[in-house]
C-alpha cells in the first residue's frame, strides 16, 4: 500500500535535520569544554573561500597527533563544524593523542593510526572517506636524529610524500598543502633571506629529505595537476612538543633544575615561531592561497642559542654559569636560516603571539605535564640523545 503523500519522506527529512541538530548542538556544547589556553591559540575563523572548495566535507591532516599538527587539527575541528577533521598518524615517539585529547569527543574528528608509507592503506583511506584536501605535517623532523638514522628520514619524508602525492592524484583531492621547512634553503649569511624563487640547497640529511619531498610535489602539480600548496617555516616553539628540540628541551630541563647543552659555541642563530600563528597560516594558505604557490612562514624575532638559553635562565631566575654546558656541535650546524615571508603577509598573516609571551605560556604548560604525555623523557634531555622509541600503547 502506498503511504500518503510525502509522509515516509518528510520523516526521512525530520529525522535526519534532528540528527544534524543534534551534531550542532554537540559541536556548539563541545567548544565550551575547551580551555581558555587552548581557545586563544585556536583564534578565528577564516571566511573566504575560493569557489572550487565551496562542497569540502572531508580534510585529512598526516602527523595531526604531533607539535604542530595538533594545533592544526584543534583549530579546524573547533571553528569549522562543516568540515570533518580526518588524522592519519602511526604514534612515533614524539606523536601522542594526549595532544588531540580536547577534541577527541567532538562529532567532525576522527583519529585513524597508520603508517602514510603504506600505499594500499592510504588509498583506501582517501576513498573510504571521500578526503576533499590533505594537509601533510607526517614527517621525520629532529636534525640529530637524521645524522645517524638517515635511511628512516628518506623513507618518512620521501617515501611516504610520494605515497600520499598518487593517493591524492588518484582520488583527485582538491587542495594537497605541503608542510616543509625554512632548512630547505640552506644556510643564510652572506646573502639576502630567502623569498620562495630562491634556490634549495639543503645541508644536512633531514632538509634534503624534505627537499627531495618538495621536488615530487611540484612534480606532480607539473605532471598530473595536482592542486599543490607548499609551506616552509621558521623554528617552531610552544606547548604540545615532544622535548628534544631546543625551546622544549631546555624548558623541560630547567624545570627538573638541570642544564642547557649548548652545541658549539652557541653562536648559531634561529628565528622562531609560535605553533599557534603557524596554524593560523596554514588556516589562511588554505582559504586564500594559490595553487601552485610556495609560501614561506616567518618571523621577525632571531636570538642566537646562547642568548636564547640565558633568557630562559632568568625566566626560571636561576644563575646562568650554573645551567649553562656547552658540548660537542652536531655534525653541521647552519649558523642562520632567514626567509622574507611578505608573500604570506599579503594574503592577511602575521605573527600575533611576541617571543617572550610564548615562552612563558610554553613553560606555563610544561610545568603541569611531560610524564603523562610522554612517560620517562630523561633519556631525550641529555646533550646527543639516543633516538626515542615510541611508548607501548
Amino acid at each position: 500500500m502506498t503511504p500518503p503523500s510525502g509522509t515516509t519522506q518528510d520523516n526521512c527529512n525530520n529525522n535526519h535535520d534532528e540528527l544534524q541538530e543534534s551534531l550542532e548542538q554537540k559541536h556548539a556544547r563541545l567548544c565550551k569544554t575547551i580551555t581558555s589556553f587552548d581557545q586563544i591559540d585556536i583564534g578565528q575563523r577564516v571566511p573566504e573561500l575560493p569557489s572550487d572548495l565551496q562542497d569540502i566535507k572531508s580534510i585529512l591532516i598526516t602527523g595531526g597527533a604531533g607539535f604542530i599538527g595538533s594545533f592544526l587539527v584543534r583549530k579546524l575541528v573547533v571553528l569549522y563544524p562543516e568540515y570533518h577533521i580526518y588524522v592519519v598518524d602511526k604514534l612515533d615517539y614524539c606523536g601522542s593523542l594526549h595532544n588531540l585529547k580536547s577534541v577527541s569527543e567532538f562529532p567532525n574528528y576522527t583519529f585513524i593510526k597508520g603508517d602514510i608509507t603504506s600505499s594500499d592503506f592510504m588509498a583506501f583511506v582517501l576513498k573510504e572517506k571521500k578526503i576533499d584536501v590533505i594537509f601533510h605535517l607526517a614527517a621525520q623532523t629532529h636534525v640529530d636524529n637524521s645524522f645517524g638514522d638517515s635511511f628512516e628520514f628518506t623513507k618518512n619524508n620521501v617515501m611516504g610524500t610520494h605515497v600520499m602525492l598518487e593517493a591524492a592524484k588518484v582520488h583527485r583531492v582538491k587542495r594537497f598543502i605541503h608542510v616543509s621547512t625554512d632548512e630547505v634553503y640552506g644556510e643564510v649569511v652572506s646573502r639576502p633571506d630567502c623569498r620562495e624563487d630562491s634556490i634549495l640547497q639543503p645541508t644536512n640529511p633531514y632538509s634534503a629529505t624534505k627537499a627531495a619531498a618538495e621536488c615530487l610535489v611540484k612534480a606532480y602539480h607539473h605532471s598530473f595537476n595536482l592542486p599543490i600548496m607548499i609551506t616552509r617555516s621558521n623554528n617552531v616553539y610552544g606547548p604540545y612538543q615532544y622535548p628534544e628540540k631546543i625551546t622544549s628541551k631546555f624548558i623541560c630541563s630547567l624545570l627538573r633544575k638541570g642544564r642547557c647543552y649548548i652545541h658549539g659555541d652557541g653562536h648559531n642563530s634561529r628565528k622562531y615561531l609560535y605553533a599557534g600563528d603557524v596554524a593560523d597560516a596554514l588556516d589562511v594558505i588554505f582559504h586564500r592561497g594559490e595553487v601552485g604557490e610556495t609560501y614561506n612562514i616567518g618571523s621577525n624575532f632571531e636570538i642566537s642559542n646562547l642568548e636564547f638559553a640565558t633568557r630562559l635562565i632568568r625566566i626560571f631566575g636561576y644563575k646562568i654559569e650554573d645551567h649553562v654546558e656547552f658540548v660537542q656541535d652536531r655534525a653541521f650546524n647552519d649558523k642562520r636560516y632567514g626567509v622574507d615571508c611578505s608573500k604570506l603577509e599579503g594574503l592577511g598573516w602575521k605573527p600575533k603571539m611576541d617571543f617572550e609571551g610564548g615562552l612563558r605560556k610554553t613553560i606555563e604548560w610544561y610545568k603541569h605535564r611531560t610524564v603523562e604525555w610522554w612517560g620517562d623523557i630523561s633519556g631525550a634531555l641529555v646533550p646527543h640523545p639516543l633516538k626515542a622509541l615510541p611508548p607501548p600503547v
